[in-house]
C-alpha cells in the first residue's frame, strides 16, 4: 500500500441511518475497485448484507444512489448490475474531465501555496507507483481535489466528485494496460511542471495530449473487444475545443 493514498473506511456497524447509505456506497465501489464484482456482474442484495454485515435497508438506499452517478444500471426481472464498460462513455468522461480542469486552472492557481504543489506533485508521483486500484482511485480524487478546492467554486468541485465516481469502473482495466509504472502515461506530473510556473494554458495542453494517450489504450482495449464503435475514431485525435 501506499501510504497517503487511500481514504480508511468506516465500519458501518454503528452508524446512524444517515451515513450508513453512504458507507455502503463506498464499501460496493471499492469492492468493484477490487475486482470483487466486475462491469456486468449481478449485485445481490442479501449477498451485499452479509459480505458487509449489515441490514438490507441502508443497501436499498445506496444501490439507487450507484444507478444515479452511473455506477450501477438497473435491469428488467435482474435489478442491478456493474454498469458494463462503454468506449462511448469513456471519451465522454475524457472530454469532461478535460473542460473541469480547465475551469479550475486558472481560478485555482493564485490561491496554492508551495505547499500545495509539493503535496500535489508528490501524490502524482506516488499515483504511477500503485498497482492498488483502490489506492489509485482515492489518490486520483485528492490529487484534483488539492486544486479543485483552491479554486473556491464548490459546484464544480461536486461535479468533478460526481464524474470520478462514475469512472470507477475504470481504474481496474487502466492498472491492467499500464501494468508497468515506467509506461504509465504522466499527465499529472507534466500539468504540474508547466502549472507551478504559472504557465496554465500549457499545463493544461501537456495534460490533455498526454492524457489522450491513456485514452486512446481505453476505447481501443473496448472497441477490439466490443467492436468497432464512432468514439474509437473520435479520439485518435482530441481537439483544442476539448479542454476549452
Amino acid at each position: 500500500m501506499v501510504e497517503g493514498l487511500t481514504l480508511t473506511s468506516e465500519p458501518i456497524d454503528g452508524l446512524d441511518a444517515r451515513k450508513a447509505p453512504v458507507a455502503v456506497a463506498r464499501q460496493i465501489r471499492e469492492a468493484i475497485l477490487g475486482g470483487i464484482y466486475e462491469p456486468g456482474a449481478r449485485i445481490r442484495e442479501a449477498e451485499l448484507a452479509e459480505r458487509f454485515k449489515v441490514s438490507r435497508s441502508p443497501i436499498r438506499e445506496a444501490l439507487p444512489a450507484l444507478e444515479k452517478e452511473g455506477t450501477l444500471e438497473a435491469l428488467p426481472y435482474r435489478g442491478a448490475i456493474v454498469k458494463p464498460l462503454s468506449a462511448q462513455e469513456a471519451l465522454e468522461i475524457a472530454g469532461l474531465r478535460l473542460a473541469l480542469v480547465s475551469l479550475a486552472a486558472k481560478p485555482a492557481y493564485p490561491q496554492l501555496s508551495p505547499a500545495d504543489f509539493d503535496r500535489a506533485e508528490d501524490m502524482a508521483v506516488r499515483l504511477n507507483q500503485t498497482q492498488d486500484p483502490v489506492e489509485f482511485f482515492y489518490g486520483i480524487m485528492g490529487f484534483w481535489h488539492i486544486i479543485f478546492k483552491k479554486a473556491q467554486q464548490p459546484v464544480l468541485l461536486e461535479v468533478l466528485t460526481q464524474l470520478e465516481s462514475r469512472a470507477t469502473r475504470y481504474v481496474p482495466l487502466f492498472i491492467r494496460l499500464f501494468p508497468d509504472p515506467e509506461k504509465r502515461p504522466r499527465q499529472r506530473e507534466l500539468f504540474l511542471g508547466h502549472y507551478r510556473k504559472g504557465k496554465v494554458a500549457e499545463a493544461v495542453r501537456a495534460f490533455r495530449k498526454e492524457y489522450f494517450k491513456q485514452i486512446r489504450s481505453v476505447i481501443g482495449h473496448l472497441s477490439n473487444s466490443n467492436g468497432s464503435t464512432p468514439a474509437s475514431r473520435s479520439a485518435q485525435k482530441p481537439t483544442k475545443s476539448s479542454a476549452r
